[in-house]
């Protein structure tokens, strides 16, 4: 019996059984560019399949250079990239699973001057201006995917995905933005339609009728001038006429301004879509894009609104997802955040990537945790992100951890990010930590202040106190209108309708946005805000709708820079159209000359001011707690000596930002190391 079983259930695609209905999606990783990488790709997917995940995709590989993602991409071009492969199929295949290899030309989003596309016109997230492909050149790029697929066959793979999404090459084919030729490859939207159809029919002629080929079609383009609906819904009929045995599914091009997969982005929020490909087409359809639990995967199943689920970071954030589900320990899967720090920011900067909460993901034969040989007593001060990774880490190698905690609960600055809107899934973070405790049987101790007598008697000690946030010093700081960001967001305080707040790095950029929204926000008016539409516009937009003003809100820093230009790569832009959306004043460069009965007195580009606030909310930074760490290097004979480790990790160590990837990065590599 199971909790999930029609998520579980096989199904049968050409002549591959996949044994549930879970795929792993496609992400590049940055370890399929040299082969010299291949043993620790296939070991990343060979942990994946091990955890019992239906279907691996692999990141995209080019079916040509002019179709690279950066120079010198990986590849699937000859019989020896199709040999070089064969370590990644064998080792996927040894572990039980099946993996399909994604076949993609970049068009105009390569990163690379010898990038080409149906036109000349330029991306706006690459700096190279493409080639425009001759209508033979167009023909010949055709035959190139279909000799990748049948390459991919020989090379092991159990099927293949087509990448007809994100704006890539033949995304780009289809739609009037990026494809203005006249020629027998465009013109109308049934000639723009021709170049994905000839790569299906000339595939289906090299690798038969059985083979699988999957093809990723983009329900949503996202941008102006994409395609309509109807547009979209004939290219699947004909799509399926050629030959394609599933559909997977993709939302937005990299260059939309909506956001697809992000942390605001409501789980589940592209299922209508989903739903409407299902009804148009007769092969199976897998729903993709912010979904991250069981539960949530086996209501979409179970209700027939997809026939499978593809989840890509989840499977970064734990490979034995499936196997957790499967076995009725659903509440120790480690779930996927939709953070992108570590991904998706990572990939975009050439990054290897790997996850926030599971670090060791893609690295998986470099950061081992070998179970101990030795019996070591582990004390660990501090429950937030760091302290729990080190003791979780540590637990899972043998070692006997105990975890001290001077609050009431675990989770740290988890804790406050968790009441921000779209950030919820933080929850499951702490949920996760928590459940791990129980089952490692880790001896946790809320409430306790450790002190540097209680921790003589182990073997190590790691400290992880974290951070307070920086006191300001400005006259009249000690005003009533002042808080810490942790007081509001703990709700120990409740902000007035006129607020200020200092500092505009990632806390502040946070806070604003809690003080901007009030409530939460249904889904359609979260199409609404975004100017999503559930019609037949072209490209699936319309005017964004305006977003009602809770409170007035200023958002305020020192630097002269852009406020929020530290933010995360991939996510970033959409904090800052949030925030501008919802009325909040943004205000660089600002002089903060004192705090009065009359608000906050401030000059700006000398100019003197008075804002009239009732709160004024301090975000001007961190500073380490490390007062237990000082305490035992000057009462312990440390390392250096004959005694105990005694080791400085997390927001204690470097209060710079608040930084969960370098703290639970830092822990975990710890822990490995003791």
């Amino acid at each position: 019996m199971t909790d999930y079983p029609h998520l579980l259930e096989p199904i049968t695609l050409g002549d591959l059984t996949l044994r549930n209905r879970v795929i792993m999606g496609s992400m590049h990783t940055g370890l399929e560019d040299h082969t010299w990488q291949f043993p620790r790709l296939a070991e990343f997917f060979a942990e994946r399949a091990r955890g019992g995940v239906g279907l691996i995709i692999t990141g995209g590989y080019a079916v040509n250079r002019r179709g690279w993602l950066k120079p010198f991409a990986g590849e699937m071009m000859s019989r020896l990239d199709a040999m070089r492969h064969r370590i990644i199929t064998d080792a996927v295949h040894e572990a039980g699973g099946a993996i399909a290899l994604q076949v993609i030309h970049a068009g105009r989003y390569g990163y690379s001057p010898f990038n080409a596309g149906a036109s000349d016109i330029k991306s706006p997230i690459t700096p190279f201006r493409p080639k425009r492909l001759s209508a033979k050149e167009i023909d010949r790029t055709a035959d190139d995917f279909a000799r990748s697929i049948a390459l991919a066959r020989k090379a092991g793979y159990d099927a293949v995905e087509v990448m007809g999404s994100e704006g890539y090459f033949i995304n780009q084919m289809l739609a009037r933005r990026t494809n203005d030729r006249t020629d027998e490859w465009g013109g109308t939207a049934a000639k723009r339609m021709r170049f994905p159809v000839e790569v299906i029919e000339r595939a289906r002629r090299l690798v038969g009728p059985d083979f699988p080929i999957i093809y990723r079609i983009s329900l949503l383009d996202l941008v102006d001038d994409g395609q309509t609906w109807d547009e979209i819904a004939e290219l699947a009929r004909r799509l399926e006429a050629a030959g394609v045995t599933m559909f997977n599914t993709g939302i937005g091009w990299h260059e939309a301004r909506v956001p697809t997969i992000i942390t605001q982005v409501p789980q589940g929020a592209w299922l209508p879509w989903t739903e409407r490909l299902k009804s148009v087409v007769s092969v199976p359809v897998s729903a993709s894009n912010r979904i991250n639990s069981p539960e949530q995967a086996e209501e979409i199943v179970a209700t027939g609104r997809a026939d499978l689920v593809s989840m890509a970071r989840p499977f970064l954030a734990d490979a034995d997802f499936v196997n957790k589900a499967a076995q009725g320990r659903a509440d120790e899967i480690n779930t996927c955040i939709a953070c992108n720090q570590a991904c998706l920011d990572h990939t975009f900067r050439n990054r290897t990537a790997s996850c926030l909460l599971n670090p060791r993901a893609c690295h998986e034969t470099k950061l081992v945790l070998a179970p101990t040989r030795t019996r070591k007593s582990v004390a660990v001060v501090g429950a937030g992100p760091a302290g729990l990774s080190a003791a979780i880490a540590a637990a899972e190698r043998g070692l006997e951890v105990t975890l001290f905690e001077a609050s009431d609960a675990i989770g740290g600055q988890f804790r406050h990010a968790m009441e921000i809107p779209g950030k919820e899934d933080f929850r499951e973070s702490v949920r996760y930590w928590t459940r791990r405790l129980e089952v490692l049987r880790v001896d946790v101790r809320l409430n306790t202040r450790a002190a540097a007598s209680d921790l003589a008697a182990y073997d190590e000690v790691v400290v992880a106190t974290g951070v307070t946030g920086r006191a300001i010093d400005i006259p009249g700081a000690d005003h009533p209108s002042v808080v810490s960001y942790a007081d509001l967001l703990s709700g120990r305080i409740t902000a007035g309708e006129r607020v200020a707040v200092i500092g505009a790095g990632g806390v502040g950029v946070d806070v604003a946005h809690f003080l901007s929204h009030d409530g939460d926000e249904k889904i359609d008016d979260w199409y609404a805000h975004w100017g999503v539409s559930t019609g037949n516009e072209v490209g699936g937009l319309v005017t964004k709708a305006a977003r009602p003003k809770v409170r007035d809100v200023h958002l305020l820093q020192r630097k002269t820079t852009p406020i929020g230009k530290g933010l995360g790569k991939t996510s970033g832009w959409a904090h800052r159209a949030v925030l501008k959306d919802s009325g909040v004043r943004q205000v660089s460069g600002v002089t903060y000359e004192r705090i009065d009965d009359d608000g906050l007195h401030l000059t700006v580009d000398g100019v003197p001011q008075v804002l009239g606030v009732d709160t004024i909310v301090v975000c001007a930074g961190q500073v380490s707690v490390r007062a237990v760490y000082d305490e035992l290097l000057s009462t312990t004979d440390t390392r250096g000596g004959s005694g105990k480790g005694v080791h400085l990790i997390g927001g204690a160590d470097v209060a710079a930002e608040l930084d969960a990837k370098r703290a639970i990065a830092q822990g975990t590599r710890l822990a490995a190391s003791l």
